[in-house]
């Protein structure tokens, strides 16, 4: 927090952007997502899914209570 708070008033770069969080998050994601699958997942970075396996994409996002809906970029 200190440190966001440093780049907030000097207008620098936080320590851990987004970038990283994004990636630390993915990483995670899928490694619990390949062991409940029980196989190997290849991750198209630049799509946001996995290559060739619709079961892993599908389980990628879960369905929320209405009224609310699973950001994506179409909605964002």
């Amino acid at each position: 927090m200190k440190d966001l708070l440093q780049c907030i008033a000097s207008r620098g770069r936080p320590r851990a952007d987004i970038s990283e969080g994004s990636a630390s998050t993915a990483i995670c994601v899928l490694a619990n997502l390949s062991l409940q699958l029980k196989r190997s997942l290849t991750w198209d970075e630049a799509k946001g899914q996995v290559v060739g396996d619709e079961e892993a994409n599908k389980l990628l996002t879960r369905s929320y209570r209405a009224p609310w809906v699973h950001p994506s970029p179409e909605r964002v």
